[in-house]
């Protein structure tokens, strides 16, 4: 009984050593995925974000976590592109007015000039402070958009009459742009007015100023119901490559990167445009089949 007694404790001493050192190493295999992802995230910054977790290097437990993980930081990377793009277009748009404040300073200065002349130097440069007047303006309701610093003041909008209204706004841009346009349907939401008729207007005079001459432009209001409203720009033109459409609302984004903008504002009225109607709740769209580019915002019911 004593060797017995002896084996057995020799045995049990064994046995727990083994579970131990086999516990450990389970342990250490089995946390291997978590601290690759931890070496992952310890590699990430702002010039770094294109690293990947590989799905299969994981078990299935993890599967999941490493989805999230990779979901994560595509969101970040593409957060961080549009952050970069975002400051490169503000500091190109900003410069183009400050140039030509600048240059026609320095001619005007290079001799001297009637008071008629300095009128006109003066008026010119106006044109450009009020450039950079709304540029300023449009940027800081984009920035309480992003805070949720924008609360709309509710009250019934009539859409049908709103659009009729733009549309006589905008007959003699129309007129001189050779395009129809017109509105069908009808339909109420419960909204600020005149952030939706500036969400509406911004739509308008872009569909207006893209569409060919002989064109037509057409909104569309439509009551779905308990569905909400849906409200319709739909203009002909060149055809926007898919790879475009999902940037459209994009501030400053231009699909021809060498076009410049003459006449036109800074970039940002569909930037302002989706921030007004997701202040409302909604949510804004756009496609382009044949030729055809179609805006639809989807606003809640009137409540």
């Amino acid at each position: 009984m004593a060797s017995f007694r002896k084996s057995l404790w020799i045995f049990v001493a064994f046995g727990v050593l083994l579970t131990g050192l086999l516990g450990w190493f389970d342990a250490q295999r089995g946390l291997a995925p978590v601290r690759n992802i931890a070496q992952v995230a310890k590699g990430i910054s702002a010039t770094r974000l294109g690293d990947r977790l590989p799905r299969e290097s994981v078990p299935a437990e993890l599967t999941d976590l490493a989805a999230s993980f990779n979901d994560m930081l595509g969101r970040l990377e593409d957060s961080f592109r549009r952050l970069s793009d975002f400051s490169s277009d503000l500091a190109h748009e900003l410069r183009t007015p400050v140039s030509n404040l600048m240059t026609q300073t320095h001619v005007a200065l290079s001799r001297p000039r009637s008071a008629e002349e300095y009128r006109e130097i003066l008026y010119s440069n106006i044109e450009e402070y009020d450039r950079l007047a709304r540029m300023i303006a449009d940027m800081l309701f984009l920035a309480k958009a992003d805070n949720d610093l924008i609360v709309p003041h509710r009250e019934n909008i009539d859409l049908a009459t709103e659009v009729d209204e733009l549309i006589g706004f905008y007959e003699a841009l129309a007129d001189e742009q050779g395009v129809r346009v017109s509105r069908i349907g009808i339909g109420s939401i419960s909204g600020d007015r005149l952030m939706i008729r500036r969400a509406i207007s911004n739509l308008l005079s872009n569909a207006i100023r893209h569409t060919p001459r002989g064109g037509a432009v057409k909104v569309e209001v439509r009551d779905l119901g308990n569905d909400g409203v849906r409200i319709a720009v739909e203009n002909p033109g060149q055809a926007i490559p898919p790879e475009h459409l999902r940037r459209l609302f994009d501030r400053f984004y231009r699909v021809d990167a060498c076009r410049q903008r003459i006449g036109e504002g800074a970039g940002l009225g569909l930037a302002i445009t989706k921030s007004i109607v997701e202040a409302h709740g909604g949510a804004i769209s756009v496609s382009a089949e044949r030729d055809t580019v179609r805006f639809e915002i989807s606003i809640g019911i009137t409540n």
